[in-house]
């Protein structure tokens, strides 16, 4: 998985786009220790086109693409990207943080943006229990440096306040 990683970045880097890891990935580099298949990575919306095609050179196909995501894969290795397109992805996006990492210099999503996205990923699909999972992980890891009022946003645009009070209780 390194080894894809490292050929992505390079792959953005050439496209012109800097994306922000998120997912699996994202959670374990914000310390929490958890498994995971793919890589995900949010990429600006008007990337889409030049990174799709990059990623069919580099040998991906495609099962899946909408103007709000779309899921690779080549072999055994899975690549999903989620569009930034509205002002709060956007936000996110503009805002992760560069941290150097064994796989190269990325870009990695807030915690409080992460939290965010598995919100909304368990929202739209209420089966993704390992997305609550990782929430409740992040709440115990990130307790006492986490910014509520931002999260309080990010529930309250999912109707999901009385799970952020049970999170912070």
């Amino acid at each position: 998985m390194a080894d894809q990683i490292r050929e992505a970045l390079v792959m953005f880097e050439r496209q012109g786009t800097a994306p922000a890891l998120i997912g699996g990935l994202a959670v374990v580099a914000h310390r929490v220790v958890r498994a995971t298949k793919d890589v995900d990575f949010l990429v600006e919306a008007e990337a889409a086109d030049i990174v799709h095609d990059a990623l069919l050179k580099l040998g991906y196909k495609c099962l899946y693409r909408s103007e709000d995501a779309a899921n690779y894969v080549r072999a055994t290795e899975g690549l999903d990207l989620l569009y930034a397109h509205r002002p709060l992805a956007r936000r996110l996006l503009a805002q992760a943080t560069e941290r150097e990492t064994p796989m190269g210099r990325m870009r990695i999503i807030s915690v409080e943006g992460l939290i965010g996205f598995k919100l909304q990923g368990f929202v739209n699909d209420a089966t993704r229990t390992r997305d609550i999972e990782d929430i409740r992980a992040l709440f115990k890891v990130h307790r006492t440096s986490l910014n509520v009022e931002e999260l309080r946003e990010y529930f309250a645009l999912f109707n999901k306040l009385e799970l952020l009070d049970e999170l912070l209780g």
